[in-house]
């Protein structure tokens, strides 16, 4: 984490102590969060990233800003005093208040906290254990990215305890549905398919702009097309496109020839933003 933090209006050095035990969100893990890349000062996707986030809020019924540029302007306070132009941003929507714990620090009915670090080097591809029965797709919080992470956190500690970079997460079906933190794809006769939503994974920033791009279509997947698949690959913020090299049971082609001209894609498409952005920033 890199020297001082966002908390609510005040940017703070990151050792501050400035949450409490008695704001729910904080021990109950009440609240909404998104990651997002720092590209030349610019939060790339920044609309999706609200949006989702919005959307995740409403449901968990986590009070939320009402004004997206509040919170938009706060960010870049932030990225500009850590001097993180290119940089992890991670943002938390925590609920203060609500039921019997509730302490008498809990003022507002939200903070919002925000933190940077350093671009994570992930290496060049990516090795898959397997976890059953992982994700539930008929909840109905299915897909919402909450501060309740443990079970991932548990399953990625796992994952490099027993030397996997991440783990592939099965749903009650069997199905393929995600990673602890990443999309996932599968190459197939000049075919780009991964799991549609209903398979109880995360609607990714990155994910998203691929389907919409038109480069990628839904479809659910198996483990046996996994094997099938000419290439595997998975996506996320910190990672843009990485290809699979190993999945725990399973025999998988490695390659990167479509993985390649995709990530050639994403990045024209992160560079048109970045510009746009900024263009915007300066005519305010």
């Amino acid at each position: 984490m890199h020297r001082f933090l966002l908390h609510n209006d005040d940017i703070r050095e990151a050792g501050d102590l400035i949450v409490s035990p008695g704001q729910v969100g904080l021990l109950n893990g009440w609240g909404v969060f998104s990651t997002i890349r720092v590209v030349d000062g610019v939060l790339f996707a920044w609309e999706r990233h609200w949006a989702r986030m919005s959307s995740d809020a409403a449901k968990l019924r986590v009070p939320f800003p009402s004004n997206e540029d509040w919170l938009h302007q706060r960010l870049l306070r932030l990225v500009e005093a850590n001097d993180a132009s290119n940089a992890t941003l991670r943002v938390a929507i925590v609920r203060n208040q609500g039921g019997m714990w509730q302490g008498p620090a809990a003022r507002r009915p939200f903070d919002a906290i925000a933190f940077t670090t350093h671009l994570n080097d992930w290496g060049d591809n990516v090795k898959l254990g397997v976890v059953p029965f992982a994700r539930y797709a008929a909840n109905e919080f299915a897909g919402v990215k909450n501060l309740s992470w443990a079970q991932n956190l548990t399953w990625y500690e796992r994952a490099h305890e027993q030397g996997f970079d991440e783990m592939l997460l099965l749903n009650e079906r069997g199905e393929v549905s995600e990673l602890t933190s990443a999309n996932i794809f599968a190459v197939q006769d000049g075919h780009v398919w991964t799991p549609p939503l209903s398979s109880g994974c995360l609607p990714g920033v990155t994910r998203a702009v691929l389907v919409e791009l038109g480069k990628v279509k839904e479809k659910t997947l198996f483990p046996k097309d996994l094997e099938a698949a000419q290439e595997v690959f998975v996506t996320s913020t910190t990672r843009a496109l990485l290809p699979v090299s190993h999945i725990e049971g399973l025999q998988i082609r490695f390659g990167r020839t479509v993985v390649d001209q995709l990530l050639a894609d994403f990045d024209a498409f992160v560079a048109a933003y970045v510009k746009s952005a900024k263009k915007t920033l300066i005519a305010r």
